[in-house]
């Protein structure tokens, strides 16, 4: 059995924290329901670059769900969503902030009609405050957080993170909080609402950069990839590229300076504590570099990595996916796709007794309204009806199943 087996979740969301947040639920064994607006279904299946016709940005975060298309407009359509809610163990949502209420699901309608049910919802940023009326996008939050303000350099400028992890970042924080409201259940048979928002995840991983602040009255200045508190730590140039380094304590650093014949340094009032290489990083920096650049990457990590101190190239995604240790880990799973045939994703990256290694991805990610009869029988809907409502238009069956 896996974690979340028997689990019912209804899912309401769209675009990438909600549907990240789903994804996770639906790795860990969740029943899943995508539940999708007509005419056009998630806003994400729009969004390039595109297989075929088929949007990759969706892909990435829609596997083992199942898609039930529906006419939100229409009040057969709102109907289904509340029999569906009703009969529901999570419900997620990422609509704006009152939204699920104005449809008529509102906390005290749902919780009075299905008592142990999870809502579980996302904003950009919180149901309270000034802000709480604004639409939820990650790069406004990224920014709107401080996260933008440590990534870059001063003569950049703030710089956003490569990917939206304001978004995948609330919807990890939001699965973390069904997951511990589910386990609540088991003692009290209730349900409760669950919330984070963009803003709170990326906030709540400031991590240090953020306890500077509340307790030195710091504020962290832009340093590239350089490390915020130690030094020397970060990306240096080889003959070929650059390299990352990380030698965090006195013993790696002493290895360092012998490695790359530096020993002198070792000595130099400059950098004999972490306190005064920081003071001083550029001129170390340098001085570093001078040595590096005699040889390539690849001359220099297994030589650093023998000697104890971290190292690594900056993998590009060709890199990654072709790399022996991605491989080993089993981080890339292949499924059959109803369009695409055999399709590769990134599987579930947690390990667990209860999950065979490599097997996370279970179903390829649904097209639009490819199990609306399915479902819909499972909630008691006959056969009949579900044509009814199919002719009327209130859902729609794909033709792949």
């Amino acid at each position: 059995m896996l974690p979340l087996q028997g689990v019912k979740v209804l899912d309401l969301t769209r675009a990438l924290s909600g549907p990240f947040c789903s994804m996770i639920l639906a790795d860990l064994g969740a029943e899943v329901i995508k539940v999708e607006a007509l005419p056009d279904g998630d806003m994400s299946r729009d969004w390039g670059p595109f297989d075929r016709e088929i949007s990759t940005y969706y892909l990435s975060a829609n596997r083992n769900k199942k898609s039930v298309a529906v006419d939100f407009r229409k009040p057969e359509g709102l109907e289904l969503l509340k029999k569906m809610a009703l009969e529901s163990d999570v419900l997620v949502e990422n609509f704006r902030v009152g939204t699920l209420a104005k449809m008529g699901l509102d906390d005290a309608y749902l919780l009075a009609g299905n008592p142990g049910l999870v809502i579980a919802s996302i904003s950009g940023f919180g149901s309270k405050g000034p802000a709480s009326e604004w639409a939820g996008f990650d790069q406004i939050a990224q920014g709107y957080s401080g996260y933008m303000s440590l990534s870059g350099t001063e003569q950049s400028g703030p710089m956003r993170v490569g990917t939206a992890i304001g978004d995948m970042l609330a919807g990890m924080w939001l699965s973390i909080g069904v997951l511990s409201a589910l386990m609540q259940k088991r003692e009290t048979g209730k349900g409760q609402r669950v919330e984070t928002s963009l803003l709170a995840g990326l906030i709540g991983v400031l991590s240090v950069q953020g306890q500077r602040f509340l307790n030195l009255g710091e504020v962290p200045k832009p340093l590239g990839n350089s490390h915020p508190v130690i030094a020397p730590y970060g990306t240096f140039q080889t003959a070929d590229g650059p390299l990352n380094l990380a030698p965090a304590t006195q013993g790696m650093w002493l290895s360092l300076c012998k490695l790359l014949g530096l020993e002198h340094l070792a000595d130099d009032p400059r950098y004999q504590t972490n306190g005064e290489r920081m003071k001083n990083r550029e001129s170390l920096q340098v001085a570093i570099e001078a040595v590096l650049k005699n040889h390539p990457r690849m001359y220099w990590t297994p030589r650093m990595i023998e000697k104890g101190i971290p190292a690594g190239p900056i993998n590009k995604m060709d890199d990654v996916f072709h790399d022996a240790q991605v491989d080993a880990l089993k981080l890339v799973e292949t499924v059959e796709h109803p369009v695409l045939g055999l399709l590769k994703q990134v599987g579930f990256p947690v390990s667990m007794g209860s999950m065979p290694e490599g097997e996370s991805v279970r179903w390829a990610p649904p097209v639009l309204g490819q199990h609306t009869r399915e479902v819909l029988s499972s909630y008691g809907i006959s056969e009949k009806e579900v044509d009814r409502l199919i002719a009327s238009g209130v859902v729609m069956q794909s033709a792949v199943s």
